[in-house]
């Protein structure tokens, strides 16, 4: 029941309503992680919000939740000095260093006593200043060199889970004045999410999570801010007037959250050097898994009393160390770029690198997807350039760096590699065959029967229940007789004899009798079934099956041209393409030679017309046809001239529904489209091509 607006009391108590409510569910999203309505409800308080303001403007305020996007584009930045200067942490990198930071607090301190810490993780992101006055925030601050800052209020208002008004405790005072000490970062999720988008529209991408971040809260523009997924972690306090706070840093963190910041959930407080060595390790092992980057852990004394009379050095507090993992991203020289053959003949570039430890571990190589990845990034080699490995992924180059880049990765000592641009070979480095483009960025090898590096997968293709259908010569199967070399490539298949089967593991000789019955009766195949299972790029059951019922027999389809090929149903250019690199290779023709050698034959087919007797009529298949493949069945119906469509509608003349059929046949029954089972399709069929 909505509050009565009309008089100005009425519309000031419903705004005081709704900003409040719209606050306290913020708080248990972004602070909590305990949302108590769904986000529909949550939006419809919004919008009550947003039209109450719109027909009050005189009434907005600007802690309201409406204003996080309000603010006009800057001109320029300001300065900020920091009441109390924001200062470094010292790092170490082993437990030593860490007993030793333990010995100078105690020689300090002048005790023996067990000392208390809070750790936390160290974000990586960028370390920033809240001022709250009142409980409402005025100003948001970068550290900048610790004494001055740059005033980003602009941009971080924008942040959603940064209150714009700190929660009423009643308990705890509100302070007149709150300075809070935090690290703004982005998500992993968000960083990449942003990155796919910006790849698509064509944009710049950032290199990290990190420079994501900071480059965001340099924007002019707070829009830009809003539009990204930043996020906060309180991890200290500055200036407090006003109210006392409790006697240690992990109590101080339990006050901030209940006023609505957000503190690291995986903080904890431990006793003695040891205990934080334990934290720290527990940590690395969850780096992966966390949802933001991190560099190691921060180690502090929980007892502010304590940290008060440990006071400062020079840059550093006394009472704080940082411990640093291994870095996740450092910078070294591509010394060369190597092309490796995959499975299925795709041509993938591979940067060999100077070897250089990131991540725990020594990388010499990074993945680079392909050419297009290499053109976007610049990349040549002998460039330096910034390495990233992240947990257990692969090493990605993320950057070529430039002379002009600030705020990098230190380069190592420079190697000199003559700088000279990355070139796709015209021939496969496995096997010396023709190297042809598939698709815009991806190349491959055009030896599919010959390939070493395509071999598994080749015999594996050639022997399924789609090609040559040869039972019991599965995976394993196939690695032991490559890996032994008893098999180079499909037509040594048809060469295997019992007493070598019966050395295989797991193959006894009854196994090996009936392993080489069924090569011998894969002998008498098929040709769409030959066609299918040669492994030709884009060559499916229903193209093979359409070749083969225009060309009729293998020598035709061997000699076509691109263009008879095009004249194909369903076989376009980059299909036909395919199909001339695939016969023009001397190496598959001579396989497929001995596989005829060997016995392996089929009935060649008359050539079929092209008839228009379903001319007009749109078929629509589903759920699994046994007598024939799906793709069998739309090649044998577009032979009749008939459509084969992927959804139904009203247009739709029949649904063929095998056992299985879901939504399709639903819906065809709900349009009254005839349907027909298998058994009445395959009379149809006969009967239609009966006619022809």
């Amino acid at each position: 029941m909505s509050s009565n607006t009309d008089s100005p009391q009425g519309v000031q108590a419903e705004l005081q309503r709704l900003r409040t409510a719209i606050a306290h569910h913020d708080y248990l999203y972004h602070t909590l992680d305990s949302p108590e309505i769904p986000d529909v409800e949550y939006d419809r308080l919004f919008q009550q919000l947003e039209a109450l303001e719109q027909a009050h403007p005189e009434l907005v305020t600007a802690d309201s939740p409406t204003q996080r996007v309000g603010a006009q584009p800057l001109s320029s930045f300001e300065q900020v000095t920091h009441e109390i200067p924001m200062m470094s942490l010292a790092k170490v990198f082993n437990g030593e260093d860490l007993q030793d930071f333990e010995e100078r607090i105690r020689k300090r301190l002048d005790t023996d006593a067990a000392i208390a810490y809070s750790c936390e993780p160290k974000i990586d992101g960028v370390a920033v200043s809240l001022l709250y006055e009142q409980g409402a925030l005025v100003r948001a601050a970068t550290r900048g060199d610790g004494v001055t800052g740059e005033d980003i209020t602009h941009n971080v208002r924008t942040i959603r889970d940064v209150p714009l008004r700190l929660r009423e405790q009643a308990d705890t005072p509100m302070p007149a004045r709150l300075e809070v000490r935090g690290e703004i970062y982005m998500s992993r999720a968000g960083f990449e999410s942003m990155n796919e988008e910006a790849v698509k529209s064509g944009a710049k991408t950032f290199v990290n999570p990190r420079n994501a971040a900071a480059g965001t809260l340099r924007q002019l523009d707070p829009a830009i801010a809003a539009a990204r997924p930043l996020h906060m972690f309180c991890y200290s306090v500055g200036v407090v007037d006003g109210c006392d706070l409790p006697q240690t840093l992990s109590e101080t963190f339990g006050l901030l959250q209940s006023w609505g910041l957000r503190v690291n959930p995986e903080r904890a407080v431990v006793t003695g050097a040891e205990a934080c060595l334990a934290y720290a390790a527990k940590l690395l092992e969850r780096r992966a898994a966390l949802d933001y980057e991190i560099d190691g852990a921060v180690i502090k004394v929980n007892r502010l009393k304590l940290q008060d009379e440990l006071g400062f050095n020079a840059r550093t507090p006394r009472w704080a160390m940082a411990y640093k993992f291994p870095a996740e991203e450092v910078s070294t020289v591509v010394r060369d770029v190597e092309f490796q053959v995959g499975r299925t003949g795709t041509i993938t570039p591979v940067a060999r690198l100077s070897p250089v430890f990131v991540g725990g571990v020594t990388v010499s190589n990074a993945t680079l997807h392909n050419m297009a990845e290499i053109a976007r990034l610049g990349l040549q080699i002998g460039d330096t350039v910034i390495v990233r490995r992240a947990g257990d992924v692969i090493p990605k180059i993320v950057k070529v760096m430039n002379k002009a880049d600030d705020d990098e990765p230190e380069t190592p000592e420079e190697e000199q590699v003559e700088r000279r641009p990355v070139v796709m070979p015209s021939h496969c480095p496995a096997c010396g065959s023709e190297v042809e483009a598939a698709g815009e960025v991806l190349f491959r090898c055009s030896g599919g029967l010959v390939c070493p590096a395509q071999r598994k997968e080749a015999i594996r293709h050639f022997c399924a229940r789609a090609a040559l259908d040869i039972e019991g010569l599965g995976d394993k199967l196939i690695e032991q007789l490559v890996d032994r070399h008893m098999v180079k490539d499909v037509a040594d298949v048809f060469h295997l004899n019992g007493e070598e089967l019966a050395g295989l593991e797991r193959m006894a000789e009854k196994s090996a009798n009936n392993l080489l019955a069924a090569i011998d009766k894969a002998r008498s195949t098929t040709l769409p079934r030959f066609l299918f299972g040669l492994g030709i790029p884009e060559v499916g059951e229903a193209t093979a099956l359409a070749l083969t019922q225009h060309f009729g027999n293998l020598e035709a389809l061997i000699t076509a041209d691109q263009a008879a090929l095009e004249a194909v149903e369903d076989v376009g250019p980059v299909v036909a393409a395919h199909i001339v690199h695939f016969f023009s290779n001397e190496d598959n023709l001579e396989v497929i030679r001995r596989l005829q050698t060997a016995g392996v034959h089929w009935r060649d087919e008359e050539v079929a017309e092209q008839s228009d007797m379903l001319d007009g009529q749109t078929f629509v298949l589903t759920g699994t046809l046994e007598v024939m493949t799906r793709d069998e069945a739309k090649a044998r119906l577009q032979a009749l001239g008939a459509k084969v469509a992927g959804s139904v509608s009203k247009k739709t003349t029949w649904v063929v529904a095998g056992p299985g059929a879901g939504s399709k046949l639903d819906k065809a029954v709900e349009l009254n489209v005839p349907v027909m089972d298998e058994p009445q399709f395959l009379a149809f069929l006969q009967e239609q091509e009966g006619l022809l």
